[in-house]
């Protein structure tokens, strides 16, 4: 029985500290133009991207009527001339499309068929996860920093000094 609770504290150690090692911002999902259905001409997309960070892991998502748009990954000089031959890739699927930004590097797309010269394209630069600097905290009296410690994190480390406790009580 004694071997078995040894076990179980090596493996919620293992997990807890493996938990506290993955730190960073989740991905990010933004809908290109500000809203859900805004592929479309009328939108201003350099403006709206001037206005978002665009991270590595993040996703776009465009939505717009598959029967008339489309949109197409190109590089900058296929972009800087609305040429939608020889694209990278094709993200059309079905019109709210997502498209996962796996890279630190600028991406550019387009919408084919004419409607580029339209203003429908954009240009994103891709940057990697900024580290998350912590301020010293000013802590009168040597506070435990509650605030600092989000909810989960408090969760885990009070099961972990429970595990503990009931080990070696």
């Amino acid at each position: 029985m004694e071997f078995k609770r040894k076990i179980i504290l090596c493996l919620l150690m293992t997990i807890t500290m493996g938990y506290y090692k993955i730190e960073g911002r989740d991905p990010i999902l933004h809908r290109v133009g500000g809203g859900r259905y805004t592929w479309e001409p009328k939108v201003n997309f350099t403006k709206w991207a001037s206005h978002e960070h665009f991270y590595k892991g993040d996703w776009l998502y465009f939505g717009f009527d598959k029967r008339i748009y489309n949109v197409l990954e190109v590089n900058k000089t296929n972009y800087e001339h609305c040429v939608d031959t020889d694209f990278i890739t094709n993200i059309t699927k079905g019109g709210r499309d997502v498209f996962q930004l796996l890279e630190t590097r600028p991406y550019y797309f387009l919408c084919g068929r004419g409607f580029c010269f339209q203003g429908m394209k954009i240009a994103i630069n891709v940057e990697e996860e900024p580290n998350p600097a912590v301020p010293p905290a000013a802590l009168p009296n040597k506070a435990f920093p509650l605030n600092r410690l989000s909810n989960t994190k408090l969760l885990v480390f009070l099961v972990l000094v429970t595990v503990l406790a009931w080990t070696f009580i």
